[in-house]
């Protein structure tokens, strides 16, 4: 199985500092991938730089057989590159099924979509998504209206429904309970059976849930990569990414 993402050389600095240096870094198809690493270690830059928002001083950036090194962010999501930032991005005043139908794979003008006549494939589809996020039962209720976490589900539930070949997550359970968190790493294995998704995650306790194959960043390079098992029996890693003896 090749690499639907591959990262060669990846260096770029920001105000004279150098973020990510000569990074290498792939993801197979079809693997959910979590990606480690202390405050200003690279990986929300490494993000930025895969959805086009930075681009590179140095390196290429290769996803799906093609070379998108310079594209831009527009192009990269046409492409079929999807992400989900901490704070979640919808339109507030639309209804929790309204946001799922303007994010449906080839409908991106909000206003005209929501005259367009849906097909019938394209309702089930809108109604399986609701179902899979569990929101089917708040789908004519404003987005503005949810609790964080469903505010959260629903983002996830909109980058699904533009059917995207790659999800980029960054800290998708930043600021949720306990149980929202549970739920949300429940999603994510869920979505992960058909998509191939990438990581950002701080709370170990998350990554032990999700975490299959691990990648650690370190000063914008890979410090460690493999099981989960074995990255976090990884001396260095404990050593830079905790400065204790242990994962807590």
């Amino acid at each position: 199985m090749g690499s639907l993402l591959e990262v060669k050389g990846l260096t770029t600095r920001v105000a004279g500092f150098t973020i990510l240096n000569n990074l290498d870094f792939s993801i197979e198809q079809n693997e959910l991938r979590v990606l480690l690493g202390p405050n200003g270690a690279g990986k929300t830059t490494l993000i930025c730089m895969i959805t086009g928002q930075f681009r590179p001083v140095a390196g290429s950036i290769h996803f799906a057989g093609q070379d998108i090194t310079g594209w831009a962010p527009d192009e990269i999501f046409q492409a079929g590159i999807s992400r989900k930032f901490q704070v979640p991005n919808m339109y507030e005043t639309l209804s929790v099924h309204d946001n799922i139908m303007v994010s449906l794979q080839g409908r991106r003008r909000v206003f005209s979509t929501l005259f367009q006549r849906l097909s019938g494939q394209e309702r089930n589809r809108i109604w399986e998504i609701l179902e899979f996020v569990e929101l089917a039962d708040k789908a004519s209720d404003a987005a503005d209206s949810l609790s964080h976490g469903e505010r959260q589900w629903l983002e996830l539930g909109m980058l699904i429904a533009s059917n995207p070949k790659l999800l980029l997550l960054d800290e998708p359970t930043t600021g949720m309970t306990e149980e929202g968190k549970r739920k949300t790493a429940e999603l994510i294995r869920k979505i992960a059976k058909t998509h191939t998704v990438l990581l950002v995650e701080h709370d170990m306790h998350i990554v032990r849930q999700i975490g299959q194959r691990i990648t650690v960043l370190h000063q914008g390079q890979l410090l460690a990569e493999g099981p989960i098992a074995e990255v976090m029996n990884n001396e260095t890693v404990r050593r830079v990414y905790l400065g204790k003896g242990k994962f807590q």
